[in-house]
């Protein structure tokens, strides 16, 4: 783990943040029901269909989209002009909000282990196992050989008149035919304006009686080579100069693609694209369900269909994404198990030979605690049980949890070793009554959290098991390093603080209900000096108590 590890999914390791034996910076291996590369429309709307139905998800999104030059989209229904990165950082927040992580980083490479689980190699080293795999990675498109094209694309120089038509209208168009698909779109723009050009740059291959009969139509059709695209002072396209130095004034300039599929990740799986009927690029072929040759990578958005706008990728994601779903379901019913993907991945951080974290309590939990009498304590995600034990010494009557059977298994071997009682539930903070029936006199939860559902069902277990009188102490890392800016080209966020319950968002729930909580303390502060935990770092601090019942007069 790093100076700002990943804290547990559904309640937190307890155990600070010293390491036995691992480097300052160590790569990290997670594990996941569903990888998802991309995150554009089609991968994040399939992710929201797949945490919906309670898989674990991870989006790694490397931040380069095909529409990156577009400040508005169109032909979304409801959406209408809004900018691309608005609807994409709804789409992240409402996949967070039912407990998907969307990862800062790229896949490298993917290639299938041994137990049939692919493993997605990822920059900085870090790895993702997953029992699905969806590409949506989009593709590239490639452009002419222009001066100014590229400089304008996406504004300026248009492709599609899907996207951009309505907004050019009875302006003065110049459409550059670079290759036989070039004039497939040609005869919306004729009717979205009588002031269209068509310049054949390149007219191998173009079937000629089309020509016709655009010119017999009233279509200006000029047989010359473009030497470039002329902007004006104020950056906006306003011509076409030729080959032979003539200028043909435009309002926008009309360019088709090649496009190739970005596939090039899943070669370790023995995948490659295939051509596209059109001739102009190639794409990654997938069966009605979405899944490509090798079972159990699915693919969805452009990378499979070139012609797919925003609103069609997004509802193949989401079409593609609940197949992925059935697909699931049906090997645990064959199975006869229910898995969890969550489960599963702190199992594995658990499952090695070394201990995680070191046998230390938290400083903080040690510093706000020593003062309180001793009664029921509730350790939240104990991890390998630091704080639980350390608790149980002082006199505390303990119940420890976590999602990891590995980890309990690890806090009831030292409990015996220690000869100190405690009770051990294995539980998720999301399952129904994850605590139990019993209120606690301190509950902590300590650098750790729990996914986040649209209900807060994990929030309102967590407050309801304090006891009247009781403490809540919650501890966390200051994460403001992890909400800074990554380099997808070098290394990989392999956590995202978004999908989990924070502190903040305990603290608001506190201070919504005054009438039942008493905020203590709500503050970042360095660990406390001489605490039994040496690896000093800034905590955010919450505690607070829930106000005793005041017995009727």
């Amino acid at each position: 783990m790093s100076d700002h590890p990943t804290p547990s999914r559904h309640s937190a390791h307890s155990e600070p943040h010293e390491h036995t034996g691992h480097a300052q910076h160590p790569t990290l291996e997670r594990h996941c029901d569903v990888a998802v590369i991309g995150g554009s429309a089609a991968g994040l709307a399939a992710a929201l269909q797949l945490s919906r139905q309670r898989r674990g998800v991870v989006v790694v999104d490397d931040g380069t989209p095909r529409n990156a030059p577009a400040a508005h989209m169109h032909g979304y229904l409801g959406h209408e002009a809004v900018a691309p990165g608005e609807l994409m950082e709804a789409g992240r927040d409402e996949v967070r909000t039912h407990g998907g992580e969307v990862l800062s980083g790229r896949v490298v490479g993917v290639h299938r282990r041994d137990d049939g689980r692919f493993r997605l190699d990822l920059t900085g080293g870090h790895a993702l196992v997953a029992r699905r795999v969806l590409a949506a990675t989009g593709l590239s498109d490639e452009l002419p050989a222009i001066d100014g094209v590229a400089e304008g694309w996406g504004r300026g120089v248009i492709h599609c008149p899907f996207c951009h038509g309505f907004e050019v209208r009875d302006q003065r168009l110049v459409q550059i035919v670079t290759h036989p698909l070039g004039l497939h779109p040609t005869p919306l723009f004729r009717h979205l304006t009588d002031r269209l050009t068509v310049v054949l740059h390149d007219p191998t291959g173009l079937d000629e009686t089309v020509v016709e009969a655009l010119a017999a139509s009233g279509v200006t059709v000029v047989r010359s080579e473009v030497s470039r695209v002329l902007t004006g002072p104020d950056g906006e396209v306003s011509g076409v100069e030729l080959g032979d130095g003539r200028v043909l004034e435009a309002d926008a300039v009309v360019v088709g693609s090649r496009f190739r599929a970005r596939a090039d990740v899943l070669a370790g799986v023995g995948l490659a694209t295939t051509a596209h009927p059109t001739g102009a690029g190639d794409v990654l072929a997938v069966d009605p369900r979405g899944e490509t040759a090798v079972p159990g990578i699915y693919a969805a958005g452009n990378v499979t269909d070139p012609s797919l706008q925003v609103l069609p990728s997004a509802a193949q994601g989401s079409q593609v994404g609940a197949m992925i779903a059935f697909s699931l379901a049906e090997e645990d019913l064959r199975a006869a198990v229910r898995r969890s993907g969550e489960e599963a991945d702190w199992d594995q951080r658990y499952g090695g030979p070394d201990r995680t974290w070191s046998s230390n309590p938290n400083g903080t939990l040690v510093h706000e605690v020593t003062a309180l009498a001793p009664g029921r304590a509730l350790d939240v995600g104990t991890g390998e049980g630091a704080d639980a034990l350390w608790l149980a010494a002082q006199g505390w009557k303990v119940t420890a949890t976590d999602i990891s059977g590995n980890a309990l298994a690890r806090v009831r071997a030292e409990a015996e070793r220690r000869g100190l009682a405690l009770t051990l539930l294995r539980s998720d903070a999301n399952d129904p009554a994850p605590f139990g029936t019993e209120t606690f006199d301190l509950v902590s939860l300590q650098y750790g959290s729990f996914k986040r559902t649209p209900d807060q069902r994990g929030l309102r277990s967590l407050l309801a098991a304090v006891a009247p009188g009781g403490t809540l102490l919650v501890v966390h890392h200051d994460l403001t390093p992890l909400r800074d800016p990554v380099d997808a080209a070098t290394g990989t966020r392999m956590y995202d603080p978004e999908a989990f319950v924070g502190v903040d968002e305990v603290a608001a729930a506190l201070t919504a209900d005054p009438d039942t909580w008493h905020v203590e303390i709500h503050e970042t502060r360095s660990r406390p000096p001489g605490a039994a935990s040496t690896h000093h770092v800034s905590d955010v601090v919450l505690r607070a108590t829930r106000r005793a019942l005041v017995p009727p007069s």
